[in-house]
């Protein structure tokens, strides 16, 4: 690709027709989007679904392109992100000037060295609260891993992120709201054209959604005027924040941020994690390698951020896992200039998809696409694949400041979950449903097994 998109010369960009688009979007969307994806085989289509028409970017130059190269004529903006402003505001999920002041508020909490001095305290608070899981072990009964890992997340990064700021109780209520919130907005980002004043099915769920976002986080963000500025939790980081000219500001930026850090930490590691089990179920050999390195790395002790550098293993599954699950599945854009792409002419406000689960899945990218195999990411293997192959974080200055923070939060669930337990996943498989993170179809259950003393 010419790395001067504007001297390219054009050509007539293919559109799939009305008939073939809606009609599969309405059945399933997240596997018609798979299957467009997989057809187009990197090139630049066009869905035309009556008078929204976006178009559809899968191909690893052009997402580099989009995400980094040119990234401030892609902007967060457009049809698929209005839905989403009554909740989100005007912080690090937004762009231009209040995302920049957003990020650069936040980004001391997300640094390596920063995350590296959380991990004690984060191992810590996974294995106290993966041992209040021996009694649904003992009574041996299958259990809902969304829910159970809703506490594990919920307890652990609440208490590191916000303090104690923000009571469980309170979280307690958001998580239901976050969820309802996924699956009220699919209708209105399905059909963006359709003015808010006309009423649609989800509408009055994300009204009363957003307003328990509200009772928590806006009442929590007017009182930083007379808190304490000494402290590294968000809300504290938040407060400390100055606008362009050095002055304070105000609760709405405080609000905002605090909405989407509680959303995007921790919606996206429930539903990464949730992911795993149907593979392994399907994958026994998967299984048994990672409860091998699992249990000589951790053996008998409570998951310690002393382990993580042992299990390589594990990381490669979690990799595979965002490969072929990435929770971030859909990253919308609007173009702000005319530019050509990749031989496509876009023009000010159109709409772009880009989405780490087409990518990831393109044959002409991966060897066995949609197989599951965690050996794609063995070191020897990692280089050779195009950076923007593999982007299930995004890329480029809105890449998510909480990876690292995922990733080490992720593997001390896994560990110690493993370590701790013999988890007998239901061995039916998981289909991904529509909503802003990519959810199961249905619930996934595993039967916790008490791993005996002399096998750990």
């Amino acid at each position: 690709m010419s790395s001067s998109p504007r001297a390219e010369q054009t050509r007539e960009v293919r559109t799939l027709p009305f008939h073939h688009v809606v009609p599969r979007l309405l059945r399933d969307p997240v596997q018609a989007l798979a299957e467009i994806g997989m057809e187009a085989d990197g090139e630049i289509v066009r869905l035309n679904a009556g008078t929204f028409r976006p178009y559809v970017i899968t191909h690893p130059e052009h997402v580099h392109h989009v995400l980094r190269g040119n990234s401030d004529n892609y902007v967060r903006d457009g049809a698929f992100w209005r839905p989403f402003r009554p909740l989100f505001g005007n912080g690090i999920l937004s762009d231009g000037a209040s995302w920049e002041r957003s990020r650069n508020a936040l980004q001391p909490m997300f640094t390596a060295r920063h995350v590296e001095s959380l991990t004690g305290l984060m191992a810590d608070a996974v294995a106290d609260a993966l041992e209040r899981l021996d009694p649904l072990a003992a009574a041996g009964h299958p259990i809902d891993v969304s829910a159970e890992l809703t506490k594990i997340v919920n307890s652990t990064l609440v208490g590191i992120f916000f303090g104690d700021r923000i009571s469980l109780a309170e979280t307690e209520r958001l998580l239901p709201a976050m969820e309802r919130i996924g699956n009220a907005v699919v209708l209105r980002i399905m059909l963006p054209l359709v003015p808010k004043a006309v009423p649609l099915p989800g509408d009055r769920s994300f009204r009363s959604a957003v307003r328990a976002f509200d009772d928590v986080m806006a009442s929590l963000a007017r009182r930083h005027p007379v808190a304490p500025r000494d402290g590294d939790d968000v809300f504290t980081l938040l407060c400390r924040a100055r606008d362009a000219s050095g002055g304070e500001l105000d609760s709405g930026f405080v609000r905002d941020n605090l909405v989407a850090m509680f959303a995007t930490s921790i919606e996206t590691t429930i539903m990464a994690l949730t992911w795993l089990w149907p593979q392994l179920a399907a994958h026994p050999e998967v299984s048994r390698r990672l409860s091998a390195e699992i249990r000589e790395v951790v053996g008998g002790d409570r998951v310690s951020a002393a382990h993580l550098p042992g299990l390589g293993y594990t990381r490669m599954v979690f990799q595979e896992l965002l490969r072929l699950y990435p929770v971030a599945w859909m990253f919308p854009r609007m173009v702000v200039r005319r530019e050509v792409l990749g031989g496509v002419r876009l023009d000010h406000g159109d709409n772009v998809l880009i989405s780490p689960y087409l990518t990831h899945r393109l044959p002409s990218l991966w060897d066995r696409a949609l197989d599951f195999d965690p050996e794609r990411f063995a070191p020897s293997r990692e280089e050779r694949r195009h950076r923007y192959a593999y982007f299930p974080f995004g890329g480029g200055p809105h890449q998510c400041i909480g990876a690292h923070v995922f990733n080490t939060m992720g593997q001390l669930i896994v560990a110690g979950l493993i370590s701790r337990f013999q988890p007998e996943p239901d061995p039916a498989p998981a289909r991904p449903r529509p909503a802003v993170t990519l959810r199961p179809r249905d619930s996934v259950k595993i039967t916790l097994r008490r791993v005996p003393e002399g096998v750990r």
